[in-house]
């Protein structure tokens, strides 16, 4: 009776992490959303939180029926006049971006670092590049929570 001596496939016997999303919406401001990246990233070294903190950027572009594309192409091109100066003041002036940009948060710690997690829940929409960005902390059974996680696994 060999059936008896071992056990059969049962499965996997870990379970899968709940993951909390933050999403950070940051509208047109780039400068922010590289100080946010570059938090993230300094964290994930000095914590070693390789896997337990992922992060994705989300560009939402402006559509043509939107006046945000149409004013940025205005800025970008040279005005005439006189001289040389006025043509190079011109092409140095700022193109406001035309993307919405979000960014989106994954903490994935196991069952045993429910303490380290929550400190990590409640540090990150607190610190300054995160702050003005209206966080929004999601969790499994939330609403909206599989539409960040959908969104999220298809993004970069």
């Amino acid at each position: 009776m060999p059936g008896f001596l071992t056990w059969g496939w049962g499965g996997t016997q870990t379970a899968d992490m709940a993951h909390i999303y933050m999403v950070f919406d940051f509208a047109k401001d780039e400068e922010k959303l590289q100080l946010a990246r570059h938090k993230l990233e300094g964290w994930k070294q000095a914590f070693r939180l390789d896997k337990k903190l992922l992060y994705k950027l989300e560009r939402i572009e402006a559509t043509a029926g939107d006046g945000d594309g149409k004013a940025a192409v205005k800025d970008e091109k040279p005005t005439k006049g006189k001289g040389k100066a006025k043509a190079g003041e011109a092409e140095t002036k700022k193109v406001e971006p035309s993307a919405d940009l979000k960014l989106l948060v994954r903490l994935a710690f196991s069952g045993h670092e429910k303490l380290t997690e929550q400190r990590w829940v409640q540090r990150i929409p607190v610190e300054e590049p995160f702050v003005g960005a209206s966080p929004k902390v999601m969790k499994g059974g939330t609403a909206g929570f599989e539409d960040v996680e959908k969104k999220f696994e298809e993004l970069e």
